[in-house]
């Protein structure tokens, strides 16, 4: 892909400053992504590698939340004053 050179570039710390740090979005993963992310042992959860899961992620992408359905993710992003906004 070539970069076009109309569009500015943003730094990861750049774009989550841009508009707000209360705006965080929601995607779906794959518990896998979870589980790779937990050392073994430590925590005994009972998730199918499968299964898909929904992070409440801030701008930049880093996972804030993660629940089992989209309307609890919302819900948990308003619940904790945050602004989330649909990703296309």
């Amino acid at each position: 892909m070539t970069p076009n050179p109309h569009t500015p570039f943003f730094s990861a710390e750049a774009f989550a400053a841009l508009g707000a740090p209360d705006l965080v979005y929601v995607r779906p993963i794959k518990a896998a992504e979870i589980l790779a992310d937990v050392p073994a042992g430590a925590v005994d959860i009972d998730l199918s590698p499968d299964q898909t899961l929904y992070a409440v992620c801030r701008a930049d992408g880093a996972r804030l939340a993660v629940l089992t359905d989209k309307d609890s993710a919302i819900a948990a992003a308003l619940a904790h004053e945050l602004a989330p906004v649909s990703v296309h």
